[in-house]
């Protein structure tokens, strides 16, 4: 492989509830792919995974407790959002003016990764329950649809340790490898690489995301066209646990960082559309 084709799938706005499959079948239709092939790659927003799945949250309806009010006026938040920070987060672990750093399902995130951007006004995103599963049932529904054997991913943007601006992030993947494991290979000068790993899905979604942005360009995912990735049985991201982690455990034990927070479990789906 020398080159790839990437093509933004625009759609117009999904809605709670909405048949995301279809949406991205009509979208594609609509762009320069045509149609998804054999070994297609489709990188799709948490946003609109979430809202379809109806992961969205109205702040009207969300009563701070002690905890968020005082969590709120120390990092100067909206303490209903503050709540549901708190609800959606295994460990909080620090905080800047306007954000909270969470743990959340072994990934160190800002705000829970909860999201207020491109969702309806006075509503908040929350991630999707299981990344994985999402990116399962939408690869399927396009093979049974379409025979097409794809991959697909489901893309966050996030921002790095001490780097200005947002990149993609995989946060679900079904279909191709996520990481693909370089230990034991040689470099160019002959020695042997003990410890790369190469973050294949993320890579992938930053590409995608170039298309998709991150305002109002209405281009929630992205097929990557080319990349002769095999399509089979594979499932989940791969992540490594805290004290395994260079950044976590350098910074961790410089600032005594442990405080846990209770897993106060899912918001009330009495209160999502």
């Amino acid at each position: 492989m020398s080159s790839f084709l990437t093509v933004g799938i625009r759609t117009g706005i999904v809605r709670p509830g909405d048949d995301l499959a279809g949406i991205l079948l009509s979208g594609i239709a609509l762009s320069e792919a045509a149609s998804f092939r054999d070994g297609d790659i489709l990188v799709v927003a948490e946003t609109v995974v979430a809202t379809a799945e109806r992961a969205i949250v109205r702040l009207a309806s969300v009563v701070p407790g002690e905890e968020a009010l005082m969590t709120a006026r120390q990092y100067g938040m909206d303490p209903r959002l503050v709540e549901i920070v708190l609800r959606e987060s295994d460990e909080v672990v620090g905080g800047i003016p306007g954000f909270l750093l969470c743990m959340k399902a072994g990934t160190l995130l800002p705000n829970a990764g909860i999201d207020a951007s491109n969702a309806p006004p006075g509503t908040v995103v929350l991630l999707p329950t299981d990344p994985d599963a999402s990116a399962r049932r939408i690869r399927k529904d396009i093979e049974d649809r379409t025979g097409a054997r794809v991959g697909v991913i489901v893309v966050d943007s996030r921002t790095h340790a001490m780097r200005s601006g947002c990149s993609g992030v995989a946060i679900g993947c079904s279909g191709i490898e996520a990481v693909i494991d370089v230990r034991g290979r040689s470099d160019l000068f002959g020695r042997t690489l003990e410890v790369t790993k190469q973050a294949l899905a993320d890579n992938i979604a930053s590409a995608a995301e170039i298309l998709m942005g991150e305002a109002d360009e209405c281009t929630p995912a992205a097929v990557i066209r080319g990349l002769g990735i095999p399509i089979g049985d594979y499932e989940g991201i791969e992540s490594i646990d805290a004290d395994k982690c260079l950044f976590m455990g350098v910074f961790g034990e410089r600032s005594g960082i442990t405080r846990s927070g209770e897993n106060r479990g899912d918001c009330n789906l009495e209160n999502h559309f």
